[in-house]
This record gives structure tokens, C-alpha cells and sequence, in this order.
């Protein structure tokens, strides 16, 4: 009985299609969760909306540019800011928002020029910053304001900036897959090979897919440096527009996130040949591998040995030290959907951690075939998961910690059950030998936080004692 109706799904039984239980001596791949569909009426999602993937997850993780929201002031707000996607020129972007905060009289009118004196303001107020994308929502798309049409005339009245529409309404798809799609190949369509950088090293590389959480790109960026690799674009963590503008020069496609924007990684396989290689950058044995395989297509393996050595030396007393306390702890990894194939695996060789349950909220089934493929029987994956199949999961597997995001992470604090930010990480960055400790330091601080155990007990009953903490020394 591979897929599992939950008791609290029984008034929707389509739900057994979304919940795999791994089983012994099965081939799994005629049991994997259906996925990227749209969301089955009487369960309440979790999803973000298209436009949020576009925005939230790629284009608002630019240092350089101004990220105009044609819309209600909703969806700027509520796409600003609650990500960690810190920069190296003083976090430009997580410091503004912008919307054309459309109100019932634009709607019923239109609101093409509302759009139009908004970019105008935005550059007047910011006379440095030459780069914008303009994204369209719900309300904008539904009365079809033509937003291309206004940035061509804004380029035209101000020759030194540059403008990039994405047209993607929370609406036009089932969950914010469908925005890291569109703008993945409307930044190749219309922007790509529209500059030229210079070329510094014979070695050069873009790195997709991976977006500056608490740091990530800039303790990666260390690496590269260190192996002589010019990284020609970041897509798009600590990225600037122009340089995503340059992603044609490069020799390597580096991805890490490959459901966020594999799909510009393989467009620039097939317009100018340059390969694809995907890599793991969380735990120390999928990073290590994933710069031998850099190294070894730039014919550098001696360079990745020597830095694979030192970062080993200097990092791997800390990790076993906290392998030895989270030895035969249960992790359940409730987020998007790629990191529960880069961690479940990672937690397990590197911590000694058992993953017993995993819910992807915009993953396809090429993801959890990837996931069930490096997870244990027993495991429970979900597709789309809601409030009460969490609930009634942790009822199930009793994980000591819960890796997901803030809403869900509120939740199971109330039921005194440790989480970490899988989103926007606790205290990153996550990636790398470095952060992988950082991790693992995290997930240690949850699960021995006295706070929690002393959250639990009712000073009201007088029969209840309050428990006893013993900690490691750190």
C-alpha cells in the first residue's frame, strides 16, 4: 500500500495520489507522488502564487535593480523582505519596495500610465540605479495593461536604462514553479548576449540556481576565487543585471537549484553549447564532490584536492562534534522542493540524521523520484502538503526537528516540536563546508533548547515538574 489517505483526508480521498509511503522491494517509480497539479479543492495549500516565484525567488534577489510590482501594494509587500538575500554593496534590495499600488479606480481605467509616471518616480528617486524589472500581477494582467508597451516607451525616454518585463499573474499557474519558468526564458529570449564583460581567467563559469540565503554565494564565491574561476553570472544570488546579460561568455553552466532555473541552464546548452553540470553545495561530501567535478572540466583536479583538504581540516572536528550528538535524530524537511534531494541524503552521511518525512510545495515528479531514489523505507513524501497531514505526520514518524518554513515552523512550535528556517535558514549561510557546520549547530541549538521542553510544562498544574536539561558543552 505505497500511497497513503490520511484519516484527516477522507472526505478527500484524491489526496492518496499526493503521499507516498516508501515500502520494501518496490519499484518506486510506479508509486511517485502526482505533482505540479493544480491544487485539489478542500485542502488549504501552502504553495506561493506564480508571480511570487518569479519575483520572490529569482528577480528580487538582484543587487542592482529596482523591482517595480504593477499591482495592488499587497504583492509588493508581500514579496519583499522575507527572504534573507543579503548583497555586498549594502542590501539595496532587501531595503526598498516598489508597486504602482493599483487601487478600484486604475482597474476599472486602466493603469498603463499609473505604471509609467511610477518608473519615471522610481528613477528619479534612485538616479543611480539604471535597472528595473516590472512584473505583472492578478489584477494587471486580467485588465491587460500591455507593461512591455510602457517600458519601451520609459527606454525611449531615458536611453541609459534598461528594463525587463515578466509577465506572470499569480493565477497563471499551480504554484510558483510556473514564475521561475517564465522568467528563466524570457531573460534568455530578450536579454542574454545584449553585453559583453570582461574575460579575466581561462576559466569561466555561471552559477544557476543559487540565491545568496544568509551568504551562501558570497562563502561559495571563496571557493572560485581560490580556484581561479571567474564566475561570469550569478543567477541570480549577489547578481547584477548586466552581468545576467553576459551569461553567454561562460563555459560551464554550474547549477544548484535546478527546479528554479534549470530550465536557462539548458537554453544555454542548446543556443550556445555550453554544458550543464549539477552539483550538491549542502553537506560536506556532496561539496567536495561537486568541486572535483568543476575542477575536473577545467582540468584543475590538483587545485580542488588542495582546497577540498584545507576546508576538510578546518571544519570537519566541528561537524563531527556535532555528529556525535545528533547521531539517530528524526528530521522531517517540509519545504519548496530541490532541497529535500540535496539534504536528506546529506543530514544522513554527514550528521548521522534519519529523515522520516519530506512535503515538497512546487516540486515536479522528476524531484521526488530524485528524493525517494536517496531516501530511506519508511519515509513519508508529500506533495502539497496542508496543516493537518502535517499534523498527522508528526503523529506518525515523532521527528525531533522539523526543517520548513515560518508559517509551518510557527505552527509546530506550539506543539513544542524544534524547527529551523529551511527557507531562510536560522543563522547561515547553510552551503559549503562552513555552512554545512553552521547547520548542524542550528539543528543541535533546536533540539536541546531548553526553552522548549520548559514552554511545555503548565504552571498551573502543580503536578507537573519541570524537566531537567542537560546540554554538551559547546
Amino acid at each position: 500500500m505505497p500511497m497513503v489517505l490520511l484519516e484527516c483526508d477522507k472526505d478527500i480521498p484524491e489526496r492518496q495520489k499526493h503521499i507516498y509511503l516508501k515500502a520494501p522491494n518496490e519499484d518506486t517509480r510506479e508509486f511517485l507522488p502526482i505533482a505540479n497539479a493544480a491544487t485539489i479543492p478542500g485542502t488549504l495549500s501552502e504553495r506561493g502564487c506564480a508571480f511570487c516565484g518569479a519575483k520572490l525567488v529569482i528577480g528580487g534577489v538582484l543587487k542592482d535593480t529596482i523591482q517595480m510590482i504593477h499591482g495592488p501594494l499587497g504583492c509588493a509587500y508581500d514579496t519583499w523582505h522575507t527572504k534573507r538575500y543579503p548583497t555586498d554593496n549594502g542590501h539595496f534590495n532587501m531595503k526598498y519596495v516598489w508597486s504602482t499600488d493599483m487601487k478600484e479606480s486604475h482597474v476599472v481605467f486602466g493603469g498603463e500610465k499609473r505604471l509609467e509616471k511610477s518608473m519615471h518616480e522610481a528613477f528619479d528617486e534612485m538616479p543611480d540605479i539604471k535597472r528595473m524589472i516590472v512584473y505583472t500581477t492578478c489584477p494587471t494582467a486580467l485588465i491587460g495593461d500591455d507593461i512591455k508597451a510602457v517600458a519601451k516607451k520609459v527606454m525611449k525616454d531615458r536611453p541609459d536604462v534598461d528594463v525587463f518585463t515578466v509577465e506572470c499573474p499569480g493565477f497563471s499557474g499551480v504554484s510558483q514553479s510556473k514564475g521561475h519558468h517564465v522568467l528563466n526564458i524570457g531573460w534568455i529570449n530578450e536579454k542574454v548576449e545584449t553585453m559583453e564583460k570582461e574575460i579575466t581567467s581561462e576559466y569561466t563559469m555561471n552559477f544557476i540556481g543559487d540565491f545568496n540565503i544568509q551568504g551562501d554565494t558570497q562563502l561559495l564565491q571563496t571557493y572560485w576565487d581560490r580556484l581561479g574561476i571567474q564566475v561570469v553570472a550569478h543567477f541570480t544570488g549577489n547578481g547584477t543585471y548586466d552581468d545576467l546579460r553576459c551569461m553567454h561568455q561562460a563555459q560551464l553552466n554550474v547549477v544548484n537549484c535546478a527546479r528554479s532555473s534549470g530550465y536557462i541552464a539548458n537554453e544555454l546548452k542548446k543556443r550556445y553549447g555550453i554544458p550543464r553540470l549539477d552539483i550538491d553545495s549542502w553537506g560536506f561530501n556532496y561539496m567536495a564532490e561537486g568541486i572535483r567535478k568543476i575542477c575536473a572540466f577545467f582540468g584543475i583536479e590538483e587545485k580542488g584536492e588542495a582546497l577540498i583538504a584545507e576546508e576538510y581540516a578546518k571544519w570537519k572536528p566541528k561537524l563531527d562534534w556535532y555528529k556525535e550528538r545528533l547521531q539517530g535524530k528524526k528530521m522531517a524537511i517540509w519545504t519548496g522542493g530541490p532541497r529535500l534531494w540535496h539534504w536528506t541524503k546529506s543530514v544522513e552521511d554527514d550528521l548521522g540524521v534519519q529523515v522520516v518525512a519530506m512535503s515538497s510545495k512546487f516540486g515536479h515528479e522528476e524531484d521526488f523520484e530524485k528524493v525517494i531514489a536517496r531516501g530511506k523505507e519508511g519515509t513519508y513524501y508529500i506533495d502539497d502538503g496542508n496543516e493537518l497531514e502535517f499534523f498527522e505526520i508528526i503523529d506518525l514518524v515523532k521527528p525531533d526537528v522539523i526543517f520548513t518554513g515560518p508559517r509551518v515552523g510557527e505552527l509546530v512550535k506550539k506543539l513544542h516540536i524544534p524547527y529551523v528556517n529551511g527557507h531562510g535558514y536560522h543563522n547561515g549561510p547553510y552551503m559549503g563546508f562552513e555552512g554545512f557546520v553552521n547547520l548542524a549547530r542550528d539543528m543541535y541549538n533546536a533540539v536541546h533548547n531548553p526553552l522548549r521542553h520548559l514552554a511545555a510544562v503548565d504552571i498551573r498544574d502543580k503536578s507537573q515538574t519541570t524537566p531537567i536539561i542537560v546540554r554538551g558543552a559547546a
